[in-house]
């Protein structure tokens, strides 16, 4: 089961819930604001969220991790390079809308890990490498579900933006070539902001 909550901090941001239907478990994938909100959405469905799993390290898609990690104690993993933008706020941009969002307990992942929920081994997502809009871009991949959390790499006929910093158009550019659209053309494509896409309409589009 996937369930995206729209939340809304500083700009509108994609939450997305993972979970596995038979146990009731699954991961939070960039849980960028309104803790409150997403808690209340975990306890009402009575889930087990396992993980927090972060795309990147901007702050519309970190600015709640630490009230849900408090809350539920549960470990927050990113790509390697994650930790250039966890712990401060000037490269998570934070600081530039005036706030000030560090992340002090995270684990960053080796490109390739397979993350696996405790309740159920065979539910697990594969991170991919997607540097180009952050250097510690990720996008978590489940071939048994025929879908990818992209993050800001690439959006419903657009993509993200590469001038913050870490940002590389050519790296970006890259990732999607051979990251994205190397995935079966029926994957459905879950954005970081807008509507899902697949990855057979995005090549299209190239």
């Amino acid at each position: 089961m996937i369930h995206t909550v729209e939340v809304f901090g500083v700009i509108e941001e994609n939450a997305h819930f993972f979970i596995d239907d038979e146990t009731r478990h699954g991961f939070l994938i960039d849980p960028g604001a309104q803790a409150d909100e997403l808690l209340k959405v975990i306890s009402e469905r009575d889930w087990t969220i396992e993980k927090i799993l972060l795309t990147h390290g901007h702050f519309d898609h970190i600015g709640a991790v630490n009230d849900i990690q408090r809350a539920l104690k549960i470990p927050v993993c990113m790509s390697k390079g994650g930790d250039y933008y966890a712990k401060d706020p000037a490269i998570n941009c934070s600081a530039f809308v005036g706030e000030s969002i560090v992340l002090d307990d995270v684990t960053c992942l080796d490109d390739g890990s397979e993350i696996s929920l405790t309740a159920n081994p065979d539910f697990s997502v594969k991170l991919l490498p997607a540097k180009g809009h952050t250097l510690d871009g990720a996008i978590y991949y489940s071939a048994r579900a025929g879908v990818a959390f992209v993050g800001d790499t690439i959006f419903c006929g657009s993509y993200g933006r590469t001038d913050l910093p870490g940002g590389s158009y050519r790296d970006l550019m890259t990732t999607i070539r051979d990251v994205v659209f190397a995935l079966p053309d029926e994957t459905v494509l879950y954005t970081g902001h807008g509507e899902p896409t697949t990855v057979a309409a995005e090549k299209a589009l190239y």
